[in-house]
């Protein structure tokens, strides 16, 4: 008798238990759930890429402003006022009178008018 009714209590403590189990897993499935699941995961997903976009705009800027230095250094462009031009300096600029006093004042094909009478 009592073989029979530790049987059953098992027998019903188990049927409870999986019954349990698969009622929990059929909410899980519902399409609400799985749409906020899928919300959750897209947010997360989003807010690691934010991150890492973040990381790399930051290291880009970093990166930008060093060489950024780096060119300015080279080109002098970052030295003081009053110290001396570097040694290889640009020719200074030709002001404009020098350009069109080089100019010639005569045109180098002159107009010649063409008639065509001549050719008869």
């Amino acid at each position: 008798m009592f073989r029979r009714t530790f049987w059953f209590t098992a027998g019903a403590a188990a049927g409870v238990w999986a019954t349990t189990k698969v009622n929990r897993k059929l909410r899980q499935l519902t399409p609400e759930n799985l749409a906020a699941q899928a919300a959750d995961k897209a947010r997360h997903k989003a807010v690691e890429t934010g991150q890492r976009l973040r990381d790399f705009a930051l290291d880009v800027r970093t990166s930008m402003n060093q060489r950024e230095a780096e060119l300015g250094e080279a080109l002098g462009l970052h030295t003081p006022v009053d110290a001396p031009p570097p040694a290889r300096a640009l020719p200074p600029q030709r002001s404009q009178a020098a350009l069109e006093h080089s100019k010639p004042s005569h045109p180098q094909h002159p107009k010649q008018t063409y008639n065509r009478n001549e050719d008869h």
